[in-house]
């Protein structure tokens, strides 16, 4: 009978525990969250835990940009040549004052050199057979230009010793010079310019001919022809050096006003081969731009010719040029780098016959030269007839 209250006290005791367990079902205190790096079963990989992987942000994009700018064909006849003769030699700066604001504030220019700067010493001549004073590439170097092309129907005018002197000066005065070599080692050195803003752009060269003049046997470096299996490989090579390729083509039809056939099609070649930017010279007048669609779903940028920018020649559309401005941008995202070419801008320039001074046209437009305002809005209707979004600088 005494172990009767015991059982009771037993289940009593029994019966406090298990009120109490379910009690903590209610309360109000937060559970615990899983731990962001706990391991599941499927974490296990042949017996051994696998590493976790922080997740991390993709970083910004990284834009860098530069500016580039060309100019057509310079190209000193004797008339111009002559006006620029002092006690001392020649001296052609003053011709370029006008336009010097606009060649150095971009951060590579280019020119097409089309007469050989040879020298005084070889004799200075005008056509058909030109040479150049040095002091031309010195005015150029003053005007703020970066590069020049000698690859043109003159580049043999004065044969073998006209190249190698103008070379030795343009070495001279730190410019950049393609399309001509020195020697086969000079043609393998690909030109590449380097900005402090960090993109490259590496420039080609070449022409369609030399006015029937050959090199001498075993020196084919001495000027580029255009060789299409050449361009490709030399655009590839180029590729592998710079971030972005700048062509210069001299070819299509002295005097025409429209790219013919052939040129469109060597342009379509070119894009598809990887030029960024495509700059054509020869014709001494102005053709118009345009982008062409690549086979890679990018854009190049074309200007069929800039036309004359300072020479002796006489004529609305020979005394017509231009200075082309774009800008080069190359974004890196997630390692991966992207170039593009934007913003194409162009600024009609007028050289007045006697003066030999290429300016703006909006400025001589402003003081109201006789006949400068038709001249001008279609030069700006001719060069963006082929591209809608091309902007005038004014």
């Amino acid at each position: 009978m005494k172990l009767f209250p015991v059982r009771f006290l037993y289940l009593a005791i029994a019966l406090i525990f298990l009120l109490t367990g379910c009690t903590g079902l209610d309360t109000k205190e937060p559970v615990a969250a899983k731990a962001t790096n706990a391991l599941s079963d499927k974490d296990i990989i042949d017996g051994k835990k696998a590493p976790v992987v922080a997740q991390t942000r993709e970083s910004a994009p990284k834009k860098q940009t530069i500016s580039l700018a060309a100019i057509g064909d310079v190209l000193m006849h004797d008339v111009v040549y002559n006006a620029a003769k002092t006690n001392a030699g020649y001296n052609f700066n003053p011709f370029f004052s006008e336009v010097k604001p606009y060649l150095e504030k971009a951060d590579i220019t280019f020119a097409n050199q089309e007469s050989m700067i040879g020298g005084a010493t070889l004799g200075v001549s005008t056509y058909p057979r030109f040479n150049s004073p040095f002091e031309v590439g010195d005015a150029l170097r003053y005007a703020g230009v970066d590069v020049v092309s000698m690859a043109n129907n003159h580049t043999l005018d004065r044969g073998k010793a006209a190249i190698q002197q103008a070379i030795q000066h343009w070495k001279k005065i730190r410019m950049v010079y393609v399309g001509a070599n020195q020697n086969a080692e000079d043609q393998a050195r690909m030109r590449v310019i380097k900005t402090k803003q960090g993109v490259s752009v590496a420039f080609l060269a070449y022409t369609y001919g030399t006015n029937g003049l050959t090199v001498p046997a075993g020196e084919d470096y001495l000027v580029q022809y255009i060789d299409r299996s050449q361009i490709r490989q030399a655009i590839q090579q180029a590729h592998a050096a710079a971030d972005a390729v700048v062509l210069s083509l001299h070819f299509g039809n002295e005097y025409e006003r429209q790219p013919n056939k052939e040129q469109e099609a060597l342009a379509q070649f070119a894009a598809d081969a990887g030029a960024d930017v495509i700059l054509g010279h020869h014709p001494h007048v102005l053709q118009p731009m345009a982008w062409i669609q690549r086979k890679d779903g990018q854009k190049t940028l074309c200007v069929y010719s800039l036309g004359n920018f300072i020479s002796g020649q006489k004529g609305v559309y020979k005394q017509t040029g231009g200075i082309l401005s774009w800008n080069i941008s190359k974004t890196v995202r997630s390692g991966k780098t992207a170039i593009t070419v934007e913003n194409p801008s162009f600024i009609p320039t007028w050289v007045t016959y006697g003066a030999w001074k290429p300016e703006p046209m909006y400025k001589l437009q402003a003081r109201h030269l006789s006949g400068m305002d038709q001249i001008y809005e279609e030069t700006k209707k001719h060069m963006s007839a082929r591209m809608s979004d091309l902007q005038f600088t004014e």
